[in-house]
């Protein structure tokens, strides 16, 4: 693997900017955390584009060592947390879809079930929920780690021995938790709707199976499939940068860990939410 130094990013005094106290009259700690915000979108930004740079022109060295490591984030970030995501989708299919059946029954309203369940399941609540789901479970795990490795000293002993940190720990944990992200939503969203029904039949809704799923089926377009398997990989993408960014392109020690975890996690999710907010605005143009 050709080296790639990951000390460009290292700003020593950015912890202590973040973690400034702000008072109600202290002007100085808020531009210190203007500062701190500039400074983490700016190494973001380089961070992001050093990775697709590895991803596009580096990932196919030691193609047999980084396809096992691929695998094993797949293991971890999607078929290990299947059970958990298993239960939400039939939680998800009692109190979203569910109660919608039966309340658009009693208004009248049941021919706008597939619109419904397709705006609120299929774009925006299943690609959500699971990409959260997945940050605090294997997001925080990332900063952690790699937080971990940099403080004791593993990141610089990959460099001496001439490894990429980014392609060796950063590549396979993006294409990773991108495949997860996606394959976990498309389970979450069938299973709530599957369960849905399940509990709309059992509160005696007048509804065959064949005009519940046709109704989803009309509901949704070629546009729909196409943008959930962007949106989803763009999350993995996005946790994997952030979580990796707070655990790698900084030095750490071993108690700004958990400040640098509580960090990542804040910043992944209002960067879902943000993307989620574009998606939203191109739903909104094209219909």
């Amino acid at each position: 693997m050709r080296h790639r130094g990951i000390s460009a990013f290292n700003l020593p005094s950015l912890h202590q900017l973040w973690d400034t106290p702000v008072s109600a009259s202290s002007a100085n700690a808020i531009g210190r955390r203007l500062v701190a915000l500039t400074l983490t979108v700016q190494g973001l930004v380089a961070f992001a584009l050093i990775t697709v740079g590895v991803l596009l022109t580096e990932f196919g060295t030691a193609r047999a060592m980084i396809r096992s490591r691929v695998r094993h984030e797949i293991f971890r970030s999607g078929v290990r947390l299947l059970p958990m995501f298993l239960f939400l989708a039939a939680a998800l299919g009692f109190l979203v879809i569910g109660q919608t059946v039966s309340w658009l029954t009693r208004v009248g309203a049941i021919d706008y079930l597939g619109t419904v369940m397709v705006v609120v399941v299929v774009r925006e609540l299943g690609p959500l929920l699971t990409a959260l789901v997945v940050l605090a479970r294997v997001g925080t795990a990332n900063v952690v780690e790699l937080g971990t490795a940099r403080a004791t000293g593993e990141v610089e002993a990959l460099e001496a021995l001439g490894i990429d940190p980014v392609h060796y720990l950063v590549a396979p944990r993006a294409v990773g938790m991108a495949l997860a992200i996606f394959a976990l939503t498309v389970y979450l969203i069938l299973g709530a709707i599957v369960s849905g029904y399940l509990w709309a039949f059992l509160q005696d809704v007048p509804l065959l199976p064949g005009d519940y799923f046709s109704q989803l089926a009309g509901a949704m377009s070629y546009l729909d499939f196409v943008l959930l398997a962007l949106k989803t990989c763009a999350f993995g993408f996005i946790i994997t940068l952030v979580t990796c960014y707070h655990g790698l392109a900084q030095p750490l020690r071993l108690d700004e860990v958990s400040q640098a975890t509580v960090r990542a996690v804040a910043q992944s999710t209002v960067a879902c939410v943000l993307l989620d907010a574009l998606f939203i605005l191109h739903y909104l143009t094209v219909s």
